[in-house]
């Protein structure tokens, strides 16, 4: 087995490297900042399906179903709606809650990503 003493090395230079982190840098921040939106999110479609999964709902007032509503939301740290942004709609029978809302979050200085959301009982 013979060694070519002249063979060129591969791999990342110094340089390479530090662009490289520079890059992933830059494209995980926003990926960071934006996580805990959709994590709020799912947890705002689970306390609503939680709600609705409830059998006393069909015959509740929507001020008690609001009144349920706040009690989740304070247990599961929901802070982005409150109980009169649920829309309260029944269908055929069936309670169904949705709410509608925004967040903006900022990324750097004077740029913020804004995000619609919509959840549902559904």
């Amino acid at each position: 087995m013979s060694y070519n003493l002249f063979q060129k090395q591969q791999g990342f230079s110094i340089s390479g490297l530090i662009f490289w982190s520079v890059i992933f840098i830059l494209l995980a921040i926003p990926v960071i900042k934006v996580v805990p939106a959709y994590i709020e999110n799912a947890t705002i479609q689970e306390t609503l399906a939680s709600i609705v999964d409830d059998p006393d709902i069909q015959n509740m007032p929507p001020r008690q179903i609001r009144e349920d509503y706040l009690k989740r939301a304070q247990l599961a740290g929901i802070v982005v709606i409150s109980a009169s942004d649920i829309e309260i709609n029944r269908d055929k029978g069936k309670t169904v809650l949705s709410v509608n809302y925004s967040v903006v979050t900022p990324l750097f200085a004077n740029i913020s990503l804004h995000i619609d959301f919509e959840a549902s009982s559904e």
